[in-house]
């Protein structure tokens, strides 16, 4: 396979890649989420150091992971506001049950004070999280990134046994994609300014 297949197959994941938000109930096998998790392995990060930790909640984990996000409707508008969006109620669902998504994977990384430590690592966690998003698309499965449960980090933490020493930053909930999908947005493509 030349240069030029292989940056077309990935151009492909690239455009078809986008957030669901309604998922069935059917189970995804073990074996496929550790695929797709393994792709995270794959990303870059300073020196190595590859500071990512997954905690996967299917089955009860998952019921009291959404048990937690209930609970956070108490800072949904401030949420909202953060994000610049005006709430609804169908936001509000959403938030709360995840599109009844099968699966939810905390990612973690470690507690870190200096601000420096702190972008590096969350940059290193953003790529591991695009790389899960894409190997998740490839397998057939739909995801959607969620920052959402920040305010209630601390009690998910808990429920997946996430050690104190380390921090979720972002969810990922995951699963086989209803029948009824969104159409992907639009995307500026006017993203670069080039300097000779």
């Amino acid at each position: 396979m030349d240069g030029v297949e292989l940056l077309m197959e990935l151009r492909d994941a690239l455009e078809s890649r986008h957030s669901i938000r309604s998922f069935t109930s059917d189970p995804v096998p073990r074996k496929l989420l550790e695929e797709v998790l393994s792709a995270a392995a794959l990303a870059p990060s300073p020196f190595n150091e590859q500071p990512w930790r997954f905690y996967v909640a299917s089955g009860e984990s998952r019921v009291r992971v959404g048990e937690i996000m209930t609970q956070n409707t108490s800072y949904f508008d401030e949420f909202m506001t953060l994000v610049g969006m005006e709430p609804t109620e169908e936001h509000l669902r959403w938030y709360t049950e995840m599109g009844g998504a099968p699966v939810v994977v905390a990612c973690t990384m470690p507690k870190v004070d200096d601000k420096f430590a702190l972008l590096q690592k969350q940059l290193t966690m953003g790529a591991a999280i695009e790389n899960i998003l894409l190997a998740a698309t490839e397998a057939g499965l739909g995801t959607c990134g969620i920052t959402s449960g920040y305010w209630v980090r601390d009690l998910i933490g808990e429920a997946l046994g996430v050690p104190e020493d380390r921090t979720i930053i972002a969810m990922i909930v995951m699963g086989y994609p209803s029948d009824e999908q969104p159409v992907a947005p639009p995307h500026n493509f006017d993203i670069a300014e080039f300097r000779d």
